[in-house]
């Protein structure tokens, strides 16, 4: 047994752009349901981010397969009218434009819910629907900054941005899994939801880890680059080679099993300044020169595996063309204006194949509207 199209039969109207929507209907689509993109005359922007796949974007390659797109400006009253008969027909209605757009077009969630009391309504946001919130523009980069995000991550000097869209990327997934529950809620009620997700809600949440630290633990989470502020040995260690190593020691049987197994200094591992995790942290410098002593004298590859011989969880510090080239890797590709574009595939392994195909622009217009037209 295995997931195999379980939302056959699902649709989806998305009226969607750049990453956090778009990931959220990608998997949808994934899932079987039918997904049916509205787009701007000009396109969802994230078609213009770059031009690698024969003129096409990778990124709107990679967040779009298997979707339709139709071409849409509600503000007039025939694609109004349009909007209208999609929704009434639709199970899902997904749209992260500005707080307030749709209503100001009539498109409000009382007028949502008149055309179909059964529709689950989704709208992501950048800091919520009402005040102050809904006045600030957002995007990932600004969401990880307001949230606090960047405050722990960097080094001491410099606070920095996670190199993904994260923010981006955990609210199209929360708004997924959110989708999911209204499903299964709609399938007991017989009626439909409306649904606000922030990203800074998201990011808010996923921040309790650092945030419960710094109200509650007497050590506060700083930002210390590959290392980290409250656990100890924790960090990227250079070998003999020159090549760097990553450990994470979680508990004290792990520490002693390092101290054992790989340093050779068995007793380490019960000295009083190294008992457990937090006095290892207030003796960090201490923890670090007795790992950096054994690793510099050997290989990455012995000292891997030393490491995984003892248990000990470790990992290579991968570049891009490592992580290209690695043997974990699972490959998927994406089908776009004529272009195959490799990706890494979806985490959700299912029976069947993947979607490919990447719609053109405005490439389903013509028969959508033909299907809607009453």
């Amino acid at each position: 047994m295995a997931l195999d199209k379980e939302l056959d039969g699902i649709l989806v109207v998305a009226l969607e752009q750049a990453v956090a929507a778009p990931y959220c209907s990608l998997l949808l689509a994934d899932a079987g349901a039918r997904v049916i993109k509205l787009e701007r005359p000009e396109g969802d922007f994230c078609r213009n981010y770059d031009r690698a796949a024969n003129g096409q974007s990778t990124w709107f390659g990679w967040l779009n397969r298997g979707k339709q797109s139709v071409v849409v400006d509600y503000s007039q009253p025939d694609d109004a009218d349009l909007l209208r008969r999609l929704i009434a027909k639709a199970d899902i209605f997904l749209h992260n434009l500005a707080p307030g757009a749709l209503a100001r077009n009539g498109f409000a969630p009382g007028d949502l819910r008149a055309l179909n009391p059964r529709l689950i309504n989704l709208q992501i946001s950048g800091y919520g629907t009402k005040g102050e919130a809904a006045e600030m523009k957002a995007y990932d980069f600004l969401v990880q900054a307001e949230s606090g995000l960047c405050s722990v991550t960097g080094t001491a000097d410099d606070p920095v941005r996670v190199g993904v869209s994260i923010a981006d990327i955990s609210t199209g997934l929360t708004a997924f899994s959110a989708i999911l529950r209204a499903l299964i809620q709609r399938g007991r009620t017989g009626t439909g939801v409306d649904l606000d997700i922030s990203m800074f809600d998201v990011m808010a949440d996923w921040m309790n880890m650092p945030l419960l630290a710094h109200r509650y633990w007497p050590a506060k989470p700083e930002r210390m680059g590959l290392t980290h502020s409250l656990l100890s040995p924790y960090g990227a260690y250079e070998c003999a080679d020159g090549d760097q190593i990553l450990i994470a020691i979680q508990n004290n049987r792990e520490w002693a099993a390092l101290c054992e197994q790989v340093l050779n200094r068995p007793g380490l591992g019960g000295e009083v300044r190294f008992a457990d995790n937090a006095a290892r942290v207030e003796n960090r410098k201490a923890v670090d020169t007795e790992i950096k002593r054994v690793f510099a004298k050997e290989s990455r590859g012995a000292i891997a595996a030393k490491l995984q011989s003892a248990k000990i969880a470790w990992s290579h510090l991968s570049s891009l063309d490592d992580l290209s080239a690695h043997p974990f890797l699972r490959p998927a590709k994406a089908d776009y204006a004529g272009s195959i574009i490799d990706l890494v595939d979806l985490p959700v392994k299912t029976k069947g194949p993947r979607p490919t195909r990447v719609p053109d622009l405005g490439q389903h217009s013509q028969s959508v509207r033909q299907e809607f037209s009453t």
